[in-house]
């Protein structure tokens, strides 16, 4: 099944059982971010100095993809800015197209009697076992990793959920290895160093983001 990034960061970010998203206080940075690498993978953006361009071609044909250039082409922003422009409302669009593919269903209940609530438990877990299982074999077997499951790694490892995604690993190992391909030393091929440069400023953002939150829930403990 050939998902987006953003599709399968938002997958993994979804507990099977009870639909709730882990890291929900930063979901709009790191979806926005995924978004944003999978602009990079296509080709269709470069980071630099001064703020994120769009690179010239035709439309993706993926309105995801292509909202999100119009996005960016609005203006040049930053990186740190243009996660939260691209992450506005970001979340409800890529679990109804996880839905629409029948990995996940929509379950709406009402709290207390009063206050709705739709959560997104697993319909279909099999791309998502696959997915895991390519990256435990890159985190724990040493397998090289290509340019999209190194993103979803650095991603995940940058907003503190990597050890909740994947919870049964052997943690001090994993988290070395997390960091070694967050840093993209292995990278050699210039299309895959071009995506893993977008994403060293989109993890920056987000473990930002992550801090922040972290620290706000906490003083409000």
């Amino acid at each position: 099944m050939d998902l987006l990034i953003v599709e399968d960061v938002m997958l993994l970010l979804l507990d099977d059982e009870s639909g709730s998203p882990a890291g929900a206080g930063t979901l709009h940075y790191s979806l926005g971010g995924a978004l944003l690498v999978d602009l990079a993978l296509a080709g269709r953006i470069e980071v630099g100095r001064k703020g994120v361009t769009v690179v010239d071609g035709p439309p993706t044909g993926d309105p995801l993809l292509d909202d999100a250039l119009a996005q960016v082409a609005e203006k040049r922003r930053g990186v740190h800015p243009l996660l939260f422009v691209l992450g506005q409302g970001l979340s409800e669009r890529v679990v109804e197209r996880l839905a629409e593919r029948g990995l996940v269903r929509r379950e709406t209940r009402k709290v207390l009697g009063l206050f709705r609530t739709t959560t997104w438990p697993a319909e279909d877990a099999r791309h998502e076992a696959e997915l895991r299982d390519q990256l435990k074999r890159v985190l724990v077997d040493g397998e090289q990793p290509d340019a999209r499951a190194a993103a979803i790694i650095s991603l995940l490892n940058a907003i503190n959920v990597l050890y909740i995604v994947l919870d049964d690993l052997p943690w001090r190992a994993v988290a070395k290895r997390a960091s070694e391909i967050q840093q993209g030393e292995w990278v050699s091929d210039p299309a895959t160093q071009a995506v893993m440069t977008t994403n060293a400023a989109v993890i920056a953002s987000a473990a930002a983001a992550a801090s922040t939150a972290a620290a706000t829930a906490a003083a409000n403990s």
